[in-house]
């Protein structure tokens, strides 16, 4: 079973879309097909876009139903603690800990929308890539 790393953007396009890649990616992590790798900075992050105004009214889910599915989520997910932070490595900051939690957990990628920040790091990886959810549904 792959491990992998799911940017926000990919969990909140299959909370806010009736269907499509990301929620094609979720829905494998939740038949444990792939196993998502979560931190707690990715915890956070996910609870907090989550609860965005503009995210809940652009979900066909009520806020119940969004707190059932990220707790069925989070209850697949390989915890793991990141003790080496590789910083400075995107021009993003606020995406740094993507890498080291797929650095820290041995994934071979991290699936996100956000591919030209990702893509474009100093240090590179071997054997880590960064995927778009179609690409990596092509790849599989």
């Amino acid at each position: 079973m792959d491990k992998v790393v799911i940017d926000t953007s990919v969990l909140i396009s299959a909370l806010i879309g009736k269907a499509g890649p990301a929620r094609e990616i979720v829905r494998r992590c939740l038949q444990a097909q792939l196993r998502p790798l979560v931190s707690t900075a990715l915890f956070l992050e996910y609870e907090s876009v989550s609860k965005r105004p503009n995210i809940k009214e652009l979900c066909p889910l009520t806020e119940e139903e969004i707190s059932e599915l990220l707790a069925a989520f989070f209850a697949v997910c390989e915890w793991v603690q990141i003790h080496y932070l590789w910083r400075p490595n995107l021009k993003d900051e606020g995406d740094n800990f993507l890498i080291e939690l797929a650095v820290a957990g041995n994934s071979k990628c991290i699936i996100t929308n956000n591919l030209k920040d990702l893509r474009n790091a100093e240090l590179q990886f071997d054997g880590l890539k960064v995927y778009a959810p179609e690409e990596y549904l092509r790849g599989v």
